[in-house]
């Protein structure tokens, strides 16, 4: 029997988790009844039911926008509700602060973890309670305990005084988790917790979640992976619009389409659409021999119209650098990129635009969006000498632009005046796209497009970039998800540091044989012997 289905909730019949296996729990450790926030004009929570048991993996599920974010502030004390009870360990509780929520025990780890990066390990795991005597930090108390508190989450390895910016992505989670864990969490909150992990990482920290819960710390957990949420959860909350639709599920056995038609009001198959056969266009795309040291060596591919080619890598594999350096954000060592039979220039994004390339980058909101600008505005950013005219530019051409993209992407909402940063992850990822749509990119290529969004707006950006390719634009698609390469793409690279170690079309490969490929080769092979 695995780990986890060995695991059993608190409360809900005998068994457990081991040897560390938590006595059942008949009352919450948290109870949200009937919580209301609004803000000008918007209804963030609108009677929000909530119920979490001492020592459970409690999953929060619900699209952008459902008022997970708003909930979860509520909970760390950053916004009060406007109505409705919360009870926290059998009392009444209300949070005035963030402060006040950790001192009662509930922390909160955000998806942009609020870590100060030129501080060492141990400062930041007991910032805002340092260790003091007589008006002095006593430094060598906090590295002591910190070296317990690591300990505990199974990372001895890291060193207390090292400078946490020095830390990988994983590294980091591991300090904000020991910052919970030095206030005594007894609920500990994880938004988004594996969107910036590689696979042995989330299995860390799925690990770490385990002992945890085996020791009575109840954990919410946020993901948009529905395979995540099967693996780890116990239980599922749903929310819509600010509102449960759903409470309690049981995480396991829940159908997926019962999930997402509780999630979006609506039933949606969560597939990926379905690939007609078709012989591929003429060649668009091809990279021979491009190299970069240190991030990628070697590296030869092909894209053509109409066709989907699929890198599956993990982190760290050189995947996000090769795209960035075809679209020549980055300057290839050695190689060719040819667009259409024409050799790029190296290290040129703008030629790279005009022979027809476009990119959607893997950080959309830093890389890709001026967030404070309208939605017209970054639609119309690759084009913009289009609609400038003597230095002028025609604001009423662009928003009409903007306004006829937005019906083709069912941009929602449709007002293009809206400030981009309003937008729901998805939406922000379609503003991105609708962008290389108004220049005519003829081949898009794609880093992660679905980071971060919820499986309504999934499925609507699939189906998209199937459209795509139906008006023969080629894709070049990275994913850390391997159905989402499997499900997409007519042909499938992947990628080992830094080297394309394995091709084939997409119908001839399976989950687990391109997660040997990424991660070690050895089932290919023990079948070449």
């Amino acid at each position: 029997m695995s780990a986890r289905s060995a695991r059993s909730v608190p409360g809900r019949g005998a068994g457990g988790r081991g040897a560390a296996a938590v006595a059942p729990a008949t009352e919450p450790v948290l109870r949200l009844q009937g919580v209301v926030k609004t803000f000008p004009g918007v209804r963030a929570l609108d009677g929000v039911e909530v119920e979490v048991l001492p020592g459970e993996v409690h999953c929060l599920l619900g699209q952008n926008g459902a008022g997970k974010s708003t909930l979860i502030k509520v909970l760390a004390g950053v916004h009060r509700p406007d109505a409705g009870t919360i009870t926290w360990r059998g009392a009444p509780a209300s949070f005035a602060d963030p402060q006040a929520a950790m001192r009662a025990g509930i922390a909160t780890i955000y998806q942009e973890l609020d870590l100060v990066e030129e501080m060492s390990v141990a400062e930041n795991i007991f910032l805002g309670h340092e260790d003091r005597r007589l008006g002095f930090v006593r430094r060598a108390q906090m590295a002591r305990r910190a070296r317990e508190i690591l300990a505990r989450l199974g990372h001895p390895e890291i060193p207390p005084h090292r400078p946490v910016r020095l830390l990988p992505a994983a590294g980091k989670q591991v300090v904000s988790m020991g910052r919970a864990l030095s206030h005594a969490a007894r609920l500990i909150i994880m938004d988004e917790p594996s969107a910036v992990l590689a696979h042995d990482e989330v299995a860390n920290l799925f690990r770490i979640i385990r002992e945890l819960t085996a020791q009575g710390i109840a954990v919410i957990y946020i993901s948009h992976r529905l395979e995540e949420i099967r693996e780890i959860g116990d239980r599922v909350t749903v929310l819509k619009d600010g509102r449960t639709t759903a409470a309690n599920l049981p995480a396991r056995t829940t159908p997926t389409k019962d999930l997402v038609s509780r999630m979006t009001g609506r039933t949606i198959e969560y597939v990926f659409p379905r690939r007609t056969a078709r012989e591929p266009g003429e060649e668009l795309l091809r990279v021979e021999h491009l190299s970069r040291p240190g991030e990628f060596a070697d590296v030869s591919l092909s894209v053509h119209s109409g066709e989907i080619v699929g890198i599956a890598g993990l982190v760290g594999s050189g995947r996000s650098e090769l795209l960035e350096t075809i679209f020549g954000a980055r300057r290839a060592a050695g190689g060719t990129v040819r667009v259409n039979g024409r050799a790029l220039r190296p290290g040129s994004v703008g030629a790279a635009v005009r022979a027809g390339l476009g990119m959607a980058p893997e950080e959309r909101k830093s890389q890709a969006l001026l967030l404070g600008e309208p939605i017209y505005r970054n639609v119309t950013l690759a084009a913009f000498g289009a609609y400038a005219t003597g230095g002028l530019t025609n604001a009423a051409r662009e928003r009409a632009e903007a306004e006829r993209v937005a019906g083709q992407l069912d941009l929602r909402p449709r007002d293009v005046r809206r400030p981009v940063g309003t937008l729901s992850g998805g939406n922000q990822q379609k503003v991105v796209v609708g962008r290389w749509l108004l220049g005519g990119t003829r081949l898009l290529l794609l880093d992660e497009p679905t980071r971060g969004v919820d499986v309504g707006a999934r499925a609507e950006l699939y189906e998209l970039i199937r459209e795509l390719t139906a008006r023969e634009v080629g894709v070049l698609l990275v994913s850390s998800e391997v159905p989402e390469v499997l499900g997409l793409a007519d042909r499938v690279l992947v990628m080992r540091e830094g080297r394309v170690v394995h091709e084939a079309p997409a119908d001839e490969l399976d989950e687990g044989t391109v997660l040997d490929l990424v991660m070690a080769g050895s089932l290919m092979e023990e079948a070449a012997v």
